[in-house]
């Protein structure tokens, strides 16, 4: 693509965007006049960094109805983060799921107050050596945060470029570079989040909108769309589990998880079907819930013991409402009558 046609391009998504885009998130107003009111303290890179990796599991509207005001009510700043207790912080991110990234959190603020004085660095490469972040988020902080004039390739960008330059299976570094040489250095923070909506609004994964796309006369890809920027398929593994509601003394017994996955949050005590442990509990019921490969039916069992297990910990209904329960125990908890 020549210099002239680039020019072009850049101008189409940037008109487009003017008309479509998706002004309004709260994250691209920081600091400005159309800063919504909740987060006129909120540090412009510091919300974006927030926002962004809310919004690397979750969708957008998910985060907005739900997560990002609350969160960022409770830790309006980084020294709040570095500062928090992780159970209160894993309690705060409840619902989003991927706990690692919560954690990432408080560990990239404990690194920016030791390196950074206490703020987020502007520079990329700086960026990158906080924990959590890799070079997309790294990117967007820096452009979406502070101007800086930098291109960067997330899931929706990637899929659109190459469906414009028609790439089957290009490499992440390909990508980047074509990202790059298609920076609109005027305007790289519109630029790249025109980029960012096309993806989401227009090139779809599935039946992708190329009639109104303002790239369509550049695309290469535009006739046969689904085969570029395919998802690899995920293959689920199927599991049967038991989840115990153990009761003692009107208090119910959960564990702080040690798994990676739900590293710090509180579970109560599940087994593969075919362990057989807490003879003669009640069967209350069951209910299906997945996560990353595998696809789970959970059968809830209700036990009162007679003495105390001490191998869990006790806490009555009120204190689990305030306990940071795995995605997976709450949907238990709340699928019940106790």
């Amino acid at each position: 693509m020549v210099l002239k046609q680039i020019k072009i391009l850049q101008e189409n998504l940037l008109l487009w965007y003017e008309k479509n885009g998706r002004k309004n998130l709260p994250w691209r107003n920081l600091e400005s006049e159309n800063c919504d009111e909740r987060l006129k303290d909120i540090s412009r890179a510091y919300g974006v960094y927030i926002s962004e990796i809310m919004l690397q599991q979750t969708q957008v509207k998910s985060v907005l109805e739900k997560f990002y005001f609350p969160f960022l009510q409770k830790f309006p700043t980084l020294q709040s983060l570095a500062d928090c207790d992780e159970d209160e912080l894993l309690k705060a991110w409840q619902g989003l799921g991927y706990y690692s990234r919560a954690r990432n959190l408080k560990q990239a603020a404990l690194e920016c107050v030791s390196k950074f004085n206490g703020k987020l660095p502007r520079q990329v490469r700086d960026l990158k050596s906080l924990s959590g972040i890799g070079a997309y988020t790294a990117g967007a902080i820096a452009c979406f945060g502070y101007d800086e004039k930098v291109s960067f390739v997330d899931g929706n960008i990637s899929r659109v470029l190459s469906r414009l330059f028609a790439l089957k299976n290009p490499s992440m570094n390909e990508l980047e570079i074509k990202a790059k040489k298609l920076l609109n250095l005027n305007d790289a923070f519109n630029h790249n989040q025109a980029l960012l909506d096309l993806g989401a609004l227009v090139c779809l994964p599935k039946s992708a909108k190329c009639g109104i796309c303002p790239m369509y006369d550049f695309c290469k890809g535009k006739y046969e769309p689904q085969l570029y920027g395919k998802k690899k398929k995920i293959i689920y593994e199927n599991l049967n589990l038991k989840l115990f509601l153990l009761e003692f003394k009107h208090k119910f017994g959960v564990q702080k998880s040690q798994d990676k996955l739900y590293k710090g949050m509180y579970n109560f005590p599940f087994f593969k079907e075919e362990e057989i442990v807490f003879e003669n509990a009640k069967f209350l019921g069951e209910f299906k819930h997945s996560y990353t490969k595998y696809k789970l039916n959970i059968k809830i069992y209700h036990k009162i013991l007679k003495d105390e297990d001490i191998n869990y910990e006790f806490k009555s209904l009120e204190e689990l409402e305030s306990t940071a329960l795995s995605a997976l125990s709450l949907k238990a908890l709340k699928s019940v009558k106790l």
